[in-house]
């Protein structure tokens, strides 16, 4: 296992999307991939806000209304104002989850509770005045403004799912780091292994960490040693979950397969120094997915003993069995 991986991501999430039958007419919005596929690897933290602030299973429906950017909670037959009843228990929520240290979040999608954007905000006449976020999930990124947090329907598209899962990894590897009293020299040690994940991601951001754990022993020598470091530990993890938060292109994977190419060329031969360069060829063009060539690369670091590659997060950011470079 990679180093600073816990056995297990811990996620939030919507307890309907784990099959739970907690929907207002009693039904569940189980999703295949969070349960099935990525379930194995999750400790599930989830969360129902409309049957926990005391509402039954079935009950009648709910809506936000009022102005998108602050709505109401009410329900829709009676008009009956949930708000405040919702944003008490969702200030309490969120204190709990803090103590969690959750990895990331799944919400579900158009909630009036759950929804993270695109939920339809009404009018006190009943007419569709805009869209806003549901209550809970309002409350849920206020407090935590780091945290990777999705909709579930927005997962089914192949590229927002494998950077969502990729954020949600290295925010558990920085938990594990973070746990474990890291020195100087362990943050060198981590930012060396992500460096090129990062890369792929956010120059601007990769250049702004190289600099800072730079700085790391210039900061540790002479007074307070623990003040200083810990004070770059937070800004690392923040720079780091804002980095990996910038989508990753095409164009910046292959910028980081060619440097990573540029570390085996001197011990391959020429036909499979030209099988590289082709294969990441071909994936700028679209003709393959990123698992071939990224597969080719861990091929050649496995074969030829490169330590240093061998320990880059960028060639195995999540488990195989996901698959989810299959598909970008």
């Amino acid at each position: 296992m990679m180093k600073w991986q816990p056995e297990k991501i811990r996620l939030g999430v919507s307890a309907c999307l784990l099959g739970e039958r907690v929907r207002y007419d009693g039904s569940h919005k189980r999703d295949a991939f969070l349960v099935d596929t990525l379930g194995p690897f999750v400790e599930w933290v989830p969360t129902c806000p409309e049957v926990e602030i005391g509402l039954a299973v079935p009950r009648p429906t709910l809506r936000l209304v009022g102005a998108p950017a602050a709505p109401r909670l009410v329900v829709e037959r009676t008009g009956e104002d949930l708000s405040v009843r919702m944003h008490r228990w969702a200030a309490t929520r969120v204190r709990t989850l803090d103590e969690l240290g959750l990895d990331g979040y799944v919400l579900k999608r158009a909630s009036p509770s759950c929804g993270l954007e695109r939920v339809p905000v009404y009018g006190e006449a009943g007419g569709r005045r805009g869209t806003g976020r549901g209550l809970f999930a309002a409350a849920l990124v206020e407090r935590f403004p780091g945290l990777p947090v999705e909709e579930e329907g927005r997962l089914t598209d192949a590229a927002i799912r494998e950077s969502f899962i990729e954020r949600v990894f290295a925010a558990a590897r920085w938990r594990t780091f973070r746990a474990s009293d890291p020195g100087p020299g362990d943050l060198v040690a981590f930012h060396a292994t992500h460096k090129f994940a990062v890369l792929a991601h956010s120059p601007a951001g990769y250049a702004a960490l190289g600099r800072l754990v730079a700085s790391v022993g210039a900061r540790d020598r002479g007074g307070s040693r623990r003040g200083r470091l810990a004070t770059v530990l937070a800004e690392y993890g923040d720079g780091l979950h804002r980095a990996l938060a910038v989508r990753a292109t095409r164009a910046r994977h292959v910028n980081v397969l060619q440097h990573l190419a540029g570390f085996l060329t001197r011990d391959l031969d020429a036909a499979d120094r030209g099988e590289l360069a082709d294969v990441i060829a071909e994936y700028r063009r679209g003709l393959v997915p990123l698992v071939v060539p990224v597969t080719l690369v861990r091929h050649h670091v496995r074969r030829l003993g490169v330590a240093y590659l061998a320990d880059q997060v960028y060639l195995s950011p999540h488990p195989k069995e996901l698959m989810l470079r299959n598909h970008v």
